[in-house]
């Protein structure tokens, strides 16, 4: 049998900070980064800078703390926002991109042109800087797809390396997410963020990466906003034979034992 080889972007502490409940401290964020690095994961979502001097102080501890996996600052798509994470040294610039009509019209209050204008605006500053770009669409699950068609164009013209494809509010079903996915031209790797408002978090990330994505978005416990996020433990024992995401299953139990007490400091939150 053959094993493809993927890859893991944890978004403990960007997502996964955003469930109801859940904080921590610099020095925990640092832990957290710390053991996620020691287990082998690629890439380490790990805060939003332009939140304020606190996230940049565990953004820049947490640079210098991680030995292996490339270090991802969060961003709107706000020119402020970009330069905070370029200032804390992150190895990648994601920048958030609202897709969806709804998210166009009532968050950010522009029309579409002028979504593709900004996000060719932020390319710039992220080039001249020298960082990698990587770009995530928001609420694509219920975007135009036509608009969704630009959007990824627009991504690999800019010299995006990654597309990230997000169900953000977590409507979708694996059947769906396969015919999402497999309309994505092969020319950009693809990253699929998944939600569990209806319990498919996993599945739908395994299914994302059987029809092409590369990485896949995940969190310690499955923690994140609302019902959370694809749960980085059931996503290596569902896949185990088929997938190899560089993580030793074993090694990720016993590592994210030590963390639970960090993480849950309220046994309540955690069923």
């Amino acid at each position: 049998m053959t094993i493809n080889k993927k890859y893991v972007v944890d978004t403990t502490l960007r997502d996964g900070e955003q469930s109801p409940g859940i904080a921590f401290t610099i020095a925990e964020k640092v832990t957290i980064a710390q053991t996620l690095d020691a287990l082998g994961v690629s890439r380490i979502e790990a805060g939003t800078p332009a939140m304020g001097r606190d996230e940049c102080r565990a953004f820049e501890k947490i640079k210098l703390a991680c030995q292996q996996a490339q270090i991802i600052g969060w961003n709107r798509m706000n020119l402020s926002d970009i330069q905070q994470s370029i200032n804390c040294g992150a190895d990648i610039i994601h920048v958030c991109v609202p897709a969806s009509d709804l998210l166009i019209r009532e968050k950010l209050r522009k029309t579409k042109i002028q979504v593709l204008e900004t996000l060719v605006a932020c390319s710039d500053v992220i080039q001249a800087a020298q960082k990698e770009l990587t770009i995530g669409l928001e609420d694509a699950s219920r975007a135009d797809w036509d608009f969704v068609t630009q959007l990824i164009e627009t991504a690999r013209d800019l010299g995006a390396t990654t597309l990230r494809f997000s169900d953000t509010v977590g409507i979708m079903s694996p059947l769906l997410c396969k015919s999402a996915i497999i309309r994505i031209p092969t020319d950009i790797d693809i990253e699929v963020h998944m939600h569990n408002d209806l319990g498919m978090a996993v599945a739908n990330s395994i299914q994302g990466l059987r029809s092409g994505a590369k990485y896949a978005d995940s969190t310690l416990f499955g923690i994140g906003e609302r019902a959370g996020n694809c749960n980085l433990e059931h996503l290596l024992i569902a896949t185990q034979g088929k997938m190899d995401f560089g993580i030793n299953l074993e090694e990720l139990q016993w590592r994210q034992a030590l963390l639970k007490p960090l993480i849950f400091k309220d046994d309540r939150l955690y069923a």
